[in-house]
């Protein structure tokens, strides 16, 4: 198995999907990211890795603008799109990546922290929330699971796209947890993670589409997932965007790749979806816990999420949202139903809760 230790300088791809309206849409996330919006699967609906992006003018989402949890700001405003007319990025030359050593350095840095707060005793759901704010502010960088036109184990702490932002987080989550501090343990998880019965082997091992990336890890008994009985409705879709869309996944030119995904998705019509209305969201927050996986589920046409993030709570006790956003950086949204309602096409929210693993229920520490 080949890994990939990403750096900075990486370009970012990122289409607009039209449906009726110009508005962007975003890409499944392959993941890696989803909600990473690219023509590659990210995850939270999907960003495909592996082949070379073609070049493309981008179009980024209308997004909320956020900030660092230090400066938030109560009332979020939408970003302008880039003009579809633009010089295409492509052209542009980037800077080459960095080396693997300052990502070791980091991991290094967060585990030291970590041993410094004795976070291996306290619960999953902290252990995830605090990992999480150790990233505000890393950058936003699409496209990473698309470098190497073979399957290859990609991990990052420099950058992330949405969905890698949740792995890298959870596995690093989980190895405290177990107290095993070893980047290969890292390695591990991530790939555990991100496909299916937990291991590489090929494209299509890779679990695309974010409902898919719930589904295989809660048989797994890595999360669970809690929508349903948060009174979510039906979300009934046909999970097919990949297939109608093979032009824009380079991967899906290889008639057994889409063969491949064309039976992932008729499998998953086997999974059941719901979702909490987004004008619902606020009503669940005393049921909702910092470290929750948060899907935004989507109106497009064939695809389950469009972006993915982590329940976030603020120091005066709201439920934010914490996420790679493609704004520029990892960062915080002050309150998640203003965050959800705020971008155009999410109807709505999936909610999956990370298990606990450990044989023991670790003793009680004050909270941060």
């Amino acid at each position: 198995m080949h890994i990939i230790k990403i750096g900075d300088g990486y370009e970012q791809i990122e289409q607009q999907m039209k449906k009726s309206s110009n508005r962007p849409k975003l890409l499944p996330l392959a993941i890696f990211g989803s909600l990473t919006l690219l023509p590659a699967f990210g995850t939270l609906g999907g960003t495909v890795t592996g082949g070379t992006p073609p070049k493309t003018p981008s179009a980024f989402m209308t997004e909320v603008a956020e900030v660092p949890i230090a400066q938030e700001t109560s009332e979020p405003r939408e970003l302008p799109l880039i003009d579809p007319n633009a010089e295409d990025p492509g052209d542009v030359e980037l800077p080459d990546p960095v080396e693997a050593e300052p990502q070791d350095l980091k991991f290094k840095e967060v585990m030291q922290w970590a041993s410094a707060q004795n976070l291996s005793r306290r619960p999953l759901s902290e252990i995830i929330s605090g990992v999480a704010g150790q990233f505000i502010g890393a950058p936003y960088v699409a496209g990473l699971l698309d470098k190497s036109p073979d399957e290859t184990l990609v991990v990052s702490l420099a950058g992330f796209d949405c969905v890698l932002f949740i792995e890298t987080v959870l596995a690093i989550a989980r190895g405290i947890a177990a107290q095993d501090y070893t980047y290969q343990g890292l390695e591990n998880r991530v790939e555990e993670q991100r496909y299916r019965d937990g291991k590489l082997t090929d494209y299509c091992s890779r679990l695309h589409y974010f409902s898919d990336w719930i589904y295989d890890n809660s048989k797994r008994g890595l999360v669970e997932n809690i929508t349903q009985s948060l009174g979510g409705i039906p979300l009934n879709k046909t999970l097919n965007f990949m297939t109608q869309n093979r032009q824009s996944y380079p991967q899906l030119a290889d008639d057994g790749n889409y063969e491949c995904i064309r039976q992932v998705e008729a499998k998953l019509k086997d999974v059941s979806l719901t979702y909490i209305p987004k004008d619902q969201i606020s009503t669940l927050y005393d049921r909702l816990q910092p470290g929750d996986i948060i899907a935004a589920a989507t109106d497009i046409e064939g695809l389950d999420v469009s972006h993915t993030g982590l329940v976030y709570q603020s120091k005066d006790g709201k439920m934010a949202f914490i996420h790679a956003s493609p704004s520029g950086q990892v960062t915080v949204a002050p309150d998640l139903q203003s965050y959800v309602q705020a971008v155009e096409g999410q109807i709505g929210i999936i909610v999956a809760r990370p298990l606990d693993t450990r044989p023991e229920r670790p003793d009680t520490l004050p909270s941060f």
